[in-house]
C-alpha cells in the first residue's frame, strides 16, 4: 500500500522538531536554554548547532567546525566526513565530541568553546580511540570518559569501548576497556553515558539506521559496569509498524529546566509505493521520557510541535552567508559575494542548502548562464542548465545524465528558474503513481512559467541512492561559473 502522504501538524510522535536532513542529535541544557547538534557528513561547515527555550522551536545559531584545520576534508565523498558526535556543557564551557571518517586514523575530535554560536577551539585528537560515534561525560571523580563505537572500514563495527581521557590533550589515562556489548541486535552504536540518581545508563542506537532503527538501554552503579540490559528493551523503535515515521533510533536525553526527561532522536518519513522512499534524510523528533522501575520509558507523541518556519528568501546583500548555506567540498572562501550581484559558484562548485519539506518550491534567479539543481549525491540530481539561450532540464540517475527537456529563453539579464515537489496522485498500488513526490523543472518566460520536464523523486531518495544523506538545493554546475541574484525556498 501506498505510505501516508500527510501528517497531522503538531504530534511530536510524526512531526520533526527539525526538519530536513538533520541526523543523530545530541542535546544539552544549560539554565532555560537547550542547545542541539547534528551530524553533517560531507557538508561544510560542519555540524549545524540550535537554540531553543521550549525544546519545540529551534533556531540555527552556527556551525561547530568552521575551519578545514577542524575538519580535514579527505576524499570528500558523499556520506564520508563527519559522523554523528555528542555535545555537552561542564563549568562554562560546551564541549563537543565527533568523528571525522574522512580521517579516521586520527582518532576523535574534541572540541570547545565558551559560546555553543562559536568560534569553537582547534581540535584534540583522542588519537587511541578509532571508531565512531563518541560520547564525552565526566565521572563522580571529574574524571573525563570517552566511550565510542570500535570500528574500521575493512572489519566495520566491532564493541563499544570506554576510556578516561584528558580532553585537553586527548591522552588516555588508562586503557580503554569493553562496557554493554548491547542487547544482541546487530550495530551496537551511538553510545551516551549519563549518570542519573544511583545509576549510570547507557543509551546505545541498535539495528542499524535502517527499518530496524531503535534505542536500547542498559544500567551499572558504574560507568564501567557491569551493566543489565533493560528488559523492555528496545526502548524506542517503529519497525514493523504503520506508521508516518520509521527508523528511529539514535536518541540522547536531557533533563528540562523543570524537571521532567526529553528525548531528541532520529527518523525518516518515507512516501510512496512499497518500500517506501525517504527523500529529506534522517530528521530529527522529540520524545517525552518518563522513568518505570528505573527505566526511562519514551513517550513520542507527548508534545504539540508548532508549524516551523522553513521558508527563506536570500539576496546575498549580506557579508557572510548564512549558517544554513554548506559545500560538499572545499570551503566557502571561493563562492565570491557582491551585493549588486549576488553569489557566484566557481565551476565544478556547488552551494547547498538543505530541503526540509515534503512539498515546498524554490525559485533561482540565475545570471548569466548556470546551473540550479536538487541533488542527493553527484550522481542522483535534477536540474535546470540555463546555456547558450536556452534552459535545459537534465536528469542524473546512478550517474548516467540525461536532458529531458529543452526550451528557449525569452531574453533579458536574469532568468527564474524553479524546481517543485509536488506529492504524486493517491492510488493504491499497483494502479498508482509510486514515487514518493513529482520534481518538477521550470523556467520562466515572459509569457509565463514554461515546465521543462515532470520526474519521478524515488530517484533522489536514500532507498535509491544510498548514503547518509538527504535532498539540498545547490546553485553550480561542472562546466561553467553560476551567479544568483536571489534563491526564495517556501513549503508547499
Amino acid at each position: 500500500m501506498l505510505n501516508p502522504i500527510a501528517v497531522t501538524p503538531g504530534n511530536s510522535s510524526i512531526t520533526p522538531i527539525v526538519p530536513g536532513f538533520h541526523p543523530d542529535p545530541t542535546v544539552c541544557r544549560v539554565g532555560d536554554d537547550y542547545y542541539l547538534a547534528t551530524s553533517s557528513f560531507e557538508y561544510f561547515p560542519a555540524v549545524p548547532v540550535f537554540h531553543s527555550t521550549d525544546l519545540l522551536t529551534w533556531t540555527q545559531i552556527g556551525n561547530i567546525l568552521t575551519t578545514r584545520e577542524q575538519f580535514v576534508e579527505g576524499e570528500g565523498r558523499p556520506s564520508l566526513g563527519v559522523w554523528a558526535g555528542t555535545l555537552r556543557h561542564r563549568d562554562g564551557r560546551f564541549y563537543y565530541i565527533t568523528t571525522n571518517v574522512s580521517d579516521i586514523d586520527s582518532g576523535q575530535i574534541i572540541v570547545t568553546a565558551t559560546d555553543p554560536a562559536g568560534p569553537w577551539s582547534e581540535p584534540v585528537h583522542v588519537r587511541d580511540a578509532i571508531g565512531i560515534d563518541p560520547d564525552i561525560c565526566w565521572d563522580d571523580d571529574g574524571t573525563c570518559l570517552v566511550t565510542w563505537h570500535r570500528f574500521n572500514f575493512d572489519v566495520g563495527g566491532i564493541d563499544v569501548h570506554q576510556a578516561p581521557v584528558d580532553p585537553s590533550t586527548g591522552e588516555m589515562l588508562k586503557p580503554s576497556y569493553e562496557v554493554w556489548s548491547g542487547s544482541g541486535l546487530p550495530s551496537a552504536e551511538g553510545p551516551h553515558l549519563y549518570r542519573i540518581g544511583e545509576w549510570w545508563y547507557l543509551l546505545y542506537a541498535e539495528g542499524g539506521t535502517e527499518r530496524g532503527h531503535c534505542a536500547t538501554v542498559a544500567r551499572a552503579r558504574r560507568p564501567e559496569g557491569p551493566y543489565e540490559g533493560c528488559p523492555a528493551n528496545p526502548v524506542l523503535t517503529r519497525r514493523s509498524t504503520n506508521t508516518p515515521v520509521h527508523n528511529t533510533g539514535h536518541a540522547d536525553l536531557v533533563q528540562t529546566a523543570s524537571g521532567d526527561w526529553a528525548a531528541v532522536y532520529l527518523g525518516v518519513r518515507p512516501r510512496g509505493g512499497t518500500p517506501g522512499f525517504h527523500m529529506l534524510g534522517r530528521e530529527t523528533f522529540l520524545s517525552g521520557i518518563d522513568w518505570e522501575d528505573g527505566w526511562p520509558v519514551f513517550v513520542t507523541d507527548r508534545y504539540t510541535v508548532p508549524e516551523g518556519l522553513t521558508g527563506f528568501v536570500e539576496d546575498f546583500v549580506d557579508a557572510d552567508l548564512q549558517p544554513r548555506w554548506v559545500v560538499p567540498s572545499g570551503t566557502l572562501d571561493d563562492i565570491e559575494r557582491d551585493p549588486a550581484t549576488g553569489v557566484t559558484v566557481p565551476p565544478t562548485r556547488r552551494l547547498c542548502v538543505r530541503v526540509r519539506d515534503l512539498s515546498w518550491e524554490a525559485i533561482a534567479d540565475l545570471v548569466g548562464d548556470g546551473s540550479f539543481e536538487v541533488r542527493i549525491d553527484p550522481l542522483h540530481n535534477y536540474r535546470v542548465d540555463v546555456v547558450d539561450g536556452e534552459a535545459v532540464a537534465v536528469a542524473t540517475i546512478g550517474g548516467r545524465e540525461q536532458t529531458v527537456g529543452v526550451a528557449a529563453l525569452s531574453g533579458g539579464e536574469a532568468t527564474r528558474v524553479r524546481l517543485r515537489a509536488e506529492a504524486p496522485p493517491r492510488q493504491e498500488v499497483p494502479l498508482g503513481v509510486p514515487a514518493p513526490d513529482l520534481i518538477v523543472l521550470e523556467f520562466e518566460r515572459a509569457d509565463g512559467w514554461v515546465e521543462l520536464a515532470r520526474l519521478d523523486g524515488r530517484y533522489l531518495s536514500t532507498e535509491v541512492a544510498s548514503g547518509f544523506t538527504g535532498r539540498v538545493l545547490a546553485v553550480g554546475s561542472d562546466a561553467r561559473a553560476t551567479t544568483a541574484r536571489r534563491i526564495e525556498y517556501r513549503p508547499l
